[in-house]
């Protein structure tokens, strides 16, 4: 039976047709917590002592103050300091760079409706590998990992951008410059013996596992894993009120919105399911700032860098919308700064991609100078992404955007804003803790 909300617009239990398993979310849906393993993990998320030259957390750039990502289009990784839009790199690292993609939300990610991570999917639930995890070619897991989110923390530290740190500058990197991942003289074996050999860790893996035995990278990234689960978890929006049978959850422009959505505007055609996401790929047409994955042509090609298939060039993951109202700025590479711009961008994505004015999303200031304005790729790269654009959504009203803008903030969980647990005070091994106000 259907019914009716504020405004004569229909229920969610009306369009649940047009959206895929929208049952209220549950406990079950993610991992058991263990309080010891999310504490420690905690602790190594914050602790620089995971990055090459021991200047850079994860936290660094999937910080809770700052939405689990870290507000700005595009991050300064290894050599940077500061958090958010104070993050920036320092005369004393004139190597510092801009990391080639947005920072992605984290929020949810332990869900097991979750099937891959990263951008480009480069992390996948996949029964054909080893430990049915799919990890980029060479860095294949050693050992089980318990979820995907505790597989992919073990690659931002291989990233000579983000943590390992350039050739020469350490021994991680000089590992990973050489190949060495894997194995006992691995990059990912050197950042475990540092582990190990702190004291308190040490004792706390010890008491968390009932072993001696020594520690291996997949500790650590299970450790990480388990925290980023339980720390950015995020289900009680008024979204979830609603699909708990609170009828009077969602106000009048947030069920127009809703119904929108599900409806009119096409947008759970790729934003699916109670988590808004598809687990797929879409070529959308966000404008490439920054360097990309292609350094040499400032290009980006998605997934296909990845798949080696033609189709899949700049097609990028379709993100979750949990919290997307706190997660901005949007897009791979953080183009647009607000929920209003990057909707607009899916009204009209040709017209949005050529007529991009860079100047809207500055980058962090690099070696001590200004803000930098983002380089656009040649007039040839932007037609090639503009020729792959699949999305066509129906005209809507300055109204409808307005609604659809109000049923996005619909699914902000104000319990998890910040996180559950937040930044500790200091971490085991005596490295600073990044500080938003640095």
């Amino acid at each position: 039976m259907l019914r009716w909300v504020a405004g004569g617009v229909l229920s969610l239990v009306a369009t649940l047709s047009l959206a895929a398993d929208m049952r209220p979310v549950a406990h079950s849906d993610f991992p058991q917590d263990d309080l010891e393993e999310v504490l420690l993990g905690r602790d190594l998320f914050f602790d620089p002592l995971l990055s090459g030259n021991r200047n850079i957390s994860c936290a660094s750039c999937h910080h809770g103050v700052l939405g689990s990502a870290d507000g700005v289009p595009l991050s300064v990784g290894e050599g940077g300091k500061g958090l958010g839009k104070r993050r920036r790199g320092t005369p004393e690292a004139p190597a510092a760079r801009h990391i080639p993609r947005n920072a992605p939300a984290i929020f949810n990610l332990g869900a097991r409706d979750f099937t891959m991570l990263f951008h480009d999917g480069r992390v996948a639930r996949d029964p054909d590998v080893p430990f049915g995890i799919r990890m980029p070619e060479g860095n294949a897991l050693e050992r089980p990992a318990t979820s995907l989110l505790s597989a992919q923390a073990l690659l931002p530290l291989l990233s000579p951008e983000e943590m390992a740190g350039a050739v020469g500058e350490n021994p991680v990197a000089q590992a990973v410059s050489a190949g060495q991942i894997r194995g006992p003289r691995g990059a990912w074996a050197l950042l475990a013996a540092r582990i190990e050999a702190v004291p308190d860790y040490r004792a706390r893996f010890t008491a968390l596992k009932q072993s001696t035995a020594p520690l291996h990278i997949s500790d650590i990234g299970n450790a990480i894993g388990a925290f980023l689960a339980f720390e950015f978890r995020a289900d009680q929006s008024p979204f979830d009120a609603y699909l708990r049978g609170e009828s009077n959850a969602l106000t009048a422009p947030q069920a127009r919105g809703m119904a929108l959505f599900y409806g009119k505007a096409t947008c759970s055609s790729c934003h699916a399911g109670r988590f808004q996401t598809d687990n797929d790929f879409h070529a959308i047409g966000i404008p490439q700032i920054g360097p990309g994955k292609d350094h040499a042509s400032r290009a980006d090609h998605g997934r296909a860098a990845i798949t080696g298939v033609p189709d899949d060039a700049y097609c990028f993951r379709t993100p979750s919308l949990r919290n997307v109202a706190l997660t901005a700025p949007y897009g791979h590479s953080g183009a647009y700064a607000s929920l209003e711009a990057v909707v607009r961008h899916h009204l009209a994505p040709r017209e949005s991609l050529m007529g991009f004015d860079p100047s809207t999303a500055p980058l962090p200031a690099l070696a001590g100078y200004g803000a930098v304005v983002p380089q656009m790729p040649s007039q040839e790269e932007l037609e090639r992404i503009k020729a792959a654009i699949t999305l066509d959504i129906p005209p809507l009203t300055d109204s409808e955007v307005n609604d659809i803008i109000s049923f996005l903030h619909a699914l902000t969980d104000p319990n998890s804003i910040g996180g559950k647990l937040g930044a500790p005070a200091s971490v085991p091994s005596g490295l600073p803790v990044d500080s938003i106000l640095d």
